[in-house]
C-alpha cells in the first residue's frame, strides 16, 4: 500500500509540473504575439501623453484613416444647416475632423477636403514648423527672444512676431519644408496645403503658392495630418514635436472653437491656431481631454464665419462625446 501511495503522488507531482510549463510556454507564446499585433499607440487610455513615443515605421498615413460612418455623420451635420451646405456647395466652407478616443481605431472625415483656401494666420503653424526644423539643423539659433516670438505667434497670432520668424527663415526654407517628402504638407498633386508666401506685415514681396496664388493657405486636409503628425512625434522629432505642443497649448485669444469648448470642455486641454481676414475664418485644434480626443479644422468664407465656426464646435462635439 505504501508503494502504491507514493507511485500514485509520483505520477500526480510528473503531472502537475508538465501542466506548469504547459501554462509557462502559452503565457511566453501568448505575450509574444500580444506585443507583435500590439497597436503603435495604446487604445482609450485617458492618461496617455502626447506627443506619442512611437517608430516612425508604425505611424500609417491619415488617409489610412478614412471612415464612412464618421463621414456620413459630418455630412448630416453640414447639410442640416442650409446656411453651411450652400457654403459648402459653393466650396466656400471646408472641415475635417479625426476622432482620436480609440487610438487603435482612429476615424477620419473632411468634406471639400483638398480644395485649398485663403487661411490668413493659420499657416503659422507651418512657420512654427520650419523655424523648429532649422533649429534642430543648425541654421538658426534658438534663443530666449525666439521663444517668445514662436509662442506670441502661436497663442496671440501677433503679427510682428510671425514676420520677425519668417524673415530669420526666408520664403525658401519654409517651402522647402512644407513640400519635404517626410511631411507633404503642400502637394501640388492633392489640392495643395498649407503655405506661407507673404510677410505678415503691409510691407514686403508676395510668393504665392503655385494652384492658385494664394498668399497664406491650407487645406483642411493638411492641416488636420499637420496635428495628426504632431501628435505622433512626427514633425521634426519627438522632442521639438513636445515643445511644439507647449506652444500651441492654452491658446490665448479666446474666439471660434475656443469660445465654444472652454464652456463645454472646461478641462480639456486645447491645442490650437485660429485665423482672420476680413470674410476669411479659420480655425484649427487638437482637443485632448478625458471624454473627448479629436482634431478639429475648418476654413470658411463667410461675413458670419465667427460665428459658424463657434457653432460648428459645439454640434461637432455633442456628436462625438455622445456617440462615445
Amino acid at each position: 500500500m505504501v508503494v502504491t501511495f507514493y507511485y500514485f503522488r509520483l505520477l500526480f507531482m510528473k503531472s502537475m509540473m508538465k501542466g506548469f510549463f504547459i501554462y509557462l510556454f502559452i503565457t511566453a507564446m501568448l505575450s509574444c504575439n500580444s506585443g507583435a499585433d500590439r497597436s503603435p499607440v495604446p487604445a482609450d487610455n485617458m492618461d496617455i501623453s502626447i506627443p506619442f513615443d512611437v517608430d516612425n515605421n508604425a505611424v500609417k498615413p491619415l488617409a489610412t484613416y478614412e471612415n464612412n460612418e464618421l463621414q456620413t455623420g459630418l455630412e448630416q451635420v453640414m447639410n442640416n444647416t442650409p446656411h453651411w451646405k450652400a457654403l459648402v456647395d459653393q466650396k466656400k466652407m471646408a472641415v475635417g475632423l479625426v476622432l482620436l478616443n480609440d487610438t487603435s481605431n482612429i476615424k477620419y472625415a473632411r468634406i471639400n477636403g483638398d480644395d485649398i483656401m485663403y487661411a490668413a494666420s493659420l499657416p503659422k503653424i507651418a512657420i512654427l514648423l520650419a523655424a523648429m526644423d532649422a533649429i534642430e539643423k543648425g541654421e538658426i539659433r534658438e534663443t530666449p527672444e525666439l521663444d517668445k516670438d514662436m509662442r506670441r505667434m502661436i497663442a496671440k497670432s501677433d503679427n510682428e512676431a510671425s514676420t520677425r520668424i519668417m524673415d530669420m527663415l526666408g520664403f525658401k526654407k519654409i517651402e522647402q519644408v512644407l513640400t519635404d517628402p517626410k511631411y507633404l504638407l503642400y502637394d501640388e498633386a492633392h489640392g495643395g496645403g498649407l503655405w506661407v508666401g507673404k510677410r505678415y506685415a503691409s510691407t514686403g514681396n508676395r510668393y504665392p503658392e503655385p494652384l492658385k496664388g494664394i498668399s497664406h493657405a491650407a487645406t483642411v486636409n493638411q492641416v488636420c495630418r499637420f496635428y495628426y503628425l504632431l501628435i505622433n512625434g512626427q514633425l521634426v522629432n519627438h522632442e521639438r514635436s513636445a515643445q511644439m505642443l507647449e506652444i500651441m497649448q492654452d491658446p490665448e485669444l479666446h474666439h471660434k472653437f475656443v469660445n465654444s469648448l472652454e464652456k463645454i470642455a472646461p478641462t480639456a486641454k486645447l491645442f490650437r491656431k485660429s485665423g482672420t481676414w476680413h470674410d476669411y475664418h479659420a480655425d484649427s485644434i487638437l482637443v485632448w481631454g478625458k471624454d473627448r480626443k479629436y482634431i478639429l479644422v475648418a476654413l470658411a468664407e463667410a461675413p458670419d464665419g465667427e460665428k459658424i465656426l463657434r457653432d460648428l464646435a459645439l454640434k461637432v462635439d455633442n456628436i462625438l462625446v455622445n456617440s462615445n
